[in-house]
């Protein structure tokens, strides 16, 4: 359902709403329809995926804006698709529509290759939990023995008992490297019985594993290609403690990599979810939970935060510590994600590489409160302190 507001006689506005079929050829009528009555400008819904194939046709000729349906709702009981249009068109025309972030085609094309390859590297991860539990049956205790079950060494074994190859000495004798240290160990976790759907199930999964590693592979490939001109812009996030190459990949693009559309790194981190939301009634504010975002984003900002706050002598692990003990493993994980990403909006910015500030920050940000809060759990403990200032502190 389409609606055109044009100019009518003094202040008056005519409407024409029509309604066109989704397939191409109903969605180029509906472009030569909307070039007919000289529109400029074009709204619409962000309905899941459907509006999709709509923007692709008329992102060329128009300029689309793309809003969020819970932002233009409806007074209750006027609920049709005529009265959605028409309302639709009277807030374009009024300006009060507030569009989402639509990146361009080159952008969307490479999120969409991100957003696939992380589904098939989700479906490797049930598959080997598949494996374990499998393997669990059997009472084989590989996984307590080998680092990696899916390693050379446990790889070949794997194959080998699907092969038939059930004698544990011979299968020890398949492990590699460190392991062939553990060679008794490994003999007394590889007795158990690997029946005939073991053999099935455990041949399946390994092969559809191999599937999945080919596909990320691929994938992986197409990605990098398809970087191009951001190919730098990764380079400088993996900078960013914790942020490995395949998540410096999918901020690029889930954010587009242009932060000119960001006036402030507060925009950013709020447009991602990544700050606390506003609840205040009546002069009270309450805990405000964080907004929704892109669940692809969010989700991989939380793995970056994760394997930061485990680094060593770090600014962002330093953050998670400081909060943690404070608000909890979950609020300072999040507020560790607004700092890679108030550190990706600067460094996009600027073209300037990551600059820790170190793990020391917070205390030589206010010395003397630290030298308090030491003094302090030492007189908890029972000892008698006295301070005195070193050559290097003066």
């Amino acid at each position: 359902m389409a609606c055109v507001r044009s100019p009518g006689e003094g202040r008056r506005r005519v409407e024409n709403v029509a309604e066109f079929q989704t397939t191409v050829q109903g969605l180029l009528t509906l472009r030569d329809w909307l070039e007919a009555h000289e529109v400029d400008q074009v709204a619409m819904e962000a309905t899941g995926v459907y509006w999709k194939p709509i923007w692709a046709v008329l992102e060329d000729r128009f300029k689309c804006l793309l809003v969020n349906a819970r932002h233009v709702k409806q007074v209750p009981g006027r609920k049709t698709d005529v009265m959605d249009a028409q309302w639709l068109c009277q807030l374009l025309e009024a300006g009060l529509l507030r569009p989402s972030l639509v990146p361009p085609k080159p952008v969307r094309t490479l999120r969409n290759l991100t957003r696939y390859r992380k589904s098939q590297i989700r479906d490797r991860q049930r598959e080997m939990n598949r494996l374990h539990k499998v393997m669990q049956d059997t009472g084989i205790k590989l996984d307590c023995v080998a680092t990696d079950m899916m390693g050379k060494s446990g790889r070949a074994m794997l194959d080998a008992l699907v092969s038939g190859t059930t004698d544990p000495v011979v299968l020890a004798d398949l492990a590699r490297g460190q392991l062939r240290k553990k060679l008794p160990a490994l003999r007394a976790a590889l007795e158990g019985r690997f029946d005939a759907e073991h053999v099935l199930v455990v041949g399946r999964i390994l092969a559809h594993i191999d599937f999945l590693d080919e596909a990320i592979d691929e994938l992986s490939a197409a990605i990098e290609e398809q970087l191009g001109p951001f190919a730098p812009a990764v380079e400088l996030l993996c900078t960013i403690p914790g942020v490995g190459r395949r998540a410096a990949e999918v901020i690029i693009a889930e954010t587009g990599g242009d932060m000119s559309v960001f006036p402030t790194a507060k925009h950013l981190a709020s447009w991602a979810g990544m700050c606390p939301g506003n609840d205040e009634s009546a002069g009270k504010r309450r805990s405000g939970k964080t907004r929704k975002g892109s669940k692809w984003l969010s989700q991989t900002l939380v793995e970056c935060a994760k394997s930061a706050n485990r680094t060593k002598n770090t600014y962002l692990a330093a953050q998670y510590a400081r909060l943690r003990a404070r608000r909890g493993a979950n609020k300072a994980t999040i507020a560790v994600c607004h700092s890679i990403l108030t550190a990706v909006w600067h460094m996009l910015s600027t073209g300037e590489t990551y600059t820790d500030p170190g793990g020391d920050f917070f205390a030589r940000r206010d010395p003397e409160r630290t030298r308090k809060r030491l003094v302090g759990q030492l007189e908890r403990l029972g000892y008698t302190v006295t301070v005195q200032q070193g050559a290097a502190a003066a």
